[in-house]
């Protein structure tokens, strides 16, 4: 039963997208042949998805918003970790580009992914 293949098609992922569908409604049991399957299914969906729609991280005051929103930080949070009210606020603002120190204090303290802070992104011109 581990007929899976690398999914080439949008009819191949159609038909992985069903297959996968019925593991949804009845759950296999970890360790069996079935779960086995299951994982292969979902790792050429997500290998198909990811060569046909990639996504690309947010940029780094993106990727900081939601941080900030997801665990209930406020301006001063950030504040606090840079070490200046108005550096928080022109980062947020797009005034003032990320140091790398700024980037290695969010990614470490506050888990946002290096990928997401290291992203050359636009800034708004005072």
């Amino acid at each position: 039963m581990m007929d899976v293949r690398p999914v080439h098609s949008e009819a191949e992922y159609d038909a992985a997208l069903d297959d996968i569908g019925r593991y949804f409604e009845h759950e296999p049991e970890p360790g069996t042949p079935e779960a086995d399957r299951f994982e292969l299914l979902a790792l050429v969906i997500a290998d198909y998805e990811a060569r046909h729609w990639p996504i690309d991280p947010p940029d780094p005051v993106e990727a900081i918003r939601y941080r900030m929103e997801q665990a209930g930080y406020g301006q001063q949070d950030l504040a606090d970790l840079l070490g200046s009210r108005s550096r928080a606020s022109e980062i947020l603002s797009r005034k003032r580009p990320l140091t790398m120190e700024m980037a290695w204090k969010l990614n470490r303290e506050w888990g946002i992914p290096a990928e997401s802070l290291i992203r050359p992104y636009d800034l708004r011109r005072a």
